[in-house]
């Protein structure tokens, strides 16, 4: 069986506007994994098409149960549906694409689609950190306030607090694709990733990206940066309320509850940090960048779901149940 080759430097047609000051390439090209062959790359398409399958099914079922179930419409679960949802969007939007250019070795995608893709990974990873935020927010209220939890999530305040995530990926990130669109790229037009991000396309552009650059950390430290401020001081503050707790066995209880988000918190940031730190260093993307941004979108959709699923006692019995009765 022939496999499909991945080529780094094809010519790509380009756009040339009227006016005479911009270029923009017809489509870019994806690298996938740099210095892997196209027969590695075929062969990681099928973990990646179960990882999405995985995904897939983990967050839909923990959307329906939700759904169904009304004793578990409560600010937690809540929280959770969102992040849910936000998982199950931000890996159709990755996944597809990345399987049919490791399995066929396709490499173009559009000009306008990479923008676009390029901003529903950010603007979905922003809405994630405002869910996080809202979710240790209400483990700080739960347990260090457990007497006004019910005043002050109240089911119009969730729905507030999950519009305003929206809307706040969406405004900071909306203007991403429109400073992208007013650079030239008379260079290489081949992203070194298997998708679409702000930093790699903009290393791309042979004109000034002073503005890209301020406004891209702009964003990611009032956006990303404060969210993960709050939520570390949220634990600092449940964490002094757990230890002074008279009993160990309450102690333990109460912050059991804390697990699952502490889990989901660290699989989202750490990566995230970590992206961060080595594309603000400069230089040329390197294997490290590829393998940390992947790991930074694939890991989430796809662990979240198995960790709520099994520490959380009401989602994890409902699961079983619906498995025990699909075997009749």
């Amino acid at each position: 069986m022939r496999k499909p080759s991945l080529s780094l430097g094809p010519l790509v047609p380009v756009m040339a506007f009227s006016n005479g000051t911009l270029v923009h390439p017809a489509y870019f090209l994806l690298v996938g994994i740099p210095g892997v062959g196209p027969d590695v790359h075929f062969w990681l398409a099928f973990p990646l098409c179960f990882m999405y399958a995985l995904a897939t099914l983990g967050n839909l079922t923990i959307i329906l149960i939700i759904r169904m179930e009304r004793r578990l419409h409560q600010p937690m679960y809540l929280f959770l549906a969102m992040l849910s949802t936000i998982d199950l969007v931000l890996s159709s939007v990755t996944m597809p694409k990345m399987t049919i250019l490791f399995l066929m070795g396709i490499q173009e995608i559009e000009f306008s689609v990479c923008l676009a893709q390029m901003f529903l990974i950010h603007a979905l990873s922003a809405m994630e950190s405002a869910v996080l935020l809202a979710m240790a927010f209400d483990r700080f209220v739960a347990i260090c306030h457990p007497l006004q939890h019910a005043s002050v999530l109240t089911g119009p305040t969730v729905a507030k607090i999950g519009l305003a995530a929206l809307t706040r990926g969406f405004v900071f990130f909306f203007p991403l694709p429109f400073i992208l669109k007013r650079l030239s790229y008379c260079r290489t037009h081949t992203v070194t990733h298997s998708f679409c991000l702000h930093q790699d396309i903009m290393k791309l552009s042979c004109t000034d990206t002073t503005v890209n650059v301020i406004y891209g950390l702009f964003i990611i430290l009032s956006v990303m940066g404060v969210d993960s401020l709050f939520i570390g001081f949220s634990y600092i503050l449940i964490l002094r309320a757990v230890l002074e707790l008279s009993s160990q066995g309450a102690a333990l209880k109460a912050f059991n509850t804390c697990i699952s988000h502490l889990c989901a918190v660290l699989v989202f940031y750490v990566p995230l940090i970590g992206l961060s730190v080595v594309h603000r260093l400069g230089g040329p993307t390197t294997l490290l960048h590829v393998v940390m941004a992947n790991i930074y979108l694939l890991l989430p959709p796809v662990v979240n779901p198995i960790v709520y699923g099994a520490k959380t006692k009401e989602i994890r019995s409902r699961v079983i149940h619906m498995f025990s009765q699909g075997g009749r």
